[in-house]
């Protein structure tokens, strides 16, 4: 079955998967999920993702990231979904837990986290919010 929104499909393999306590996740590959991947890692959310080989089709094993037993990501939901899509200015990009969390953003200038973006004054697509 065709999956109708792959970076939804993603954020819950790793919520499912931190809830579960597993050391990684494996899911399909798209430049997409490795951009909001490379933020994650850069925000210190994720160990870090490696391209992998899921039979014929190529994939990425995201390594979790746990601190003390609990897990780095405390929510992820996506934000901007493929019946209603939310676009924001650099102005007005929210702010997830008064600034302890981020927004990622899908910005002319590639994948960037809120606060990226609001210093490279450039607003886009908001994909997710994590704390």
């Amino acid at each position: 079955m065709a999956v109708t929104d792959p970076l939804g499909d993603m954020l819950t393999r790793i919520r499912n998967g931190q809830r579960a306590r597993k050391d990684s996740v494996l899911t399909p590959a798209s430049k997409l999920r490795a951009r909001v991947l490379d933020v994650l890692q850069r925000e210190g959310y994720i160990r870090g993702y490696s391209q992998e080989q899921m039979g014929p089709v190529a994939g990425i094993r995201i390594e979790l990231k746990y601190f003390e037993g609990q897990p780095a990501i405390k929510h992820v939901a996506r934000v901007s979904k493929p019946g209603r899509r939310v676009y924001s200015g650099s102005q007005e990009l929210p702010r997830v837990r008064n600034g302890l969390g981020i927004t990622i953003v899908s910005t002319p200038r590639g994948v960037l986290s809120d606060a990226e973006a609001r210093e490279q004054n450039v607003g886009g697509e908001v994909l997710a919010e994590v704390f």
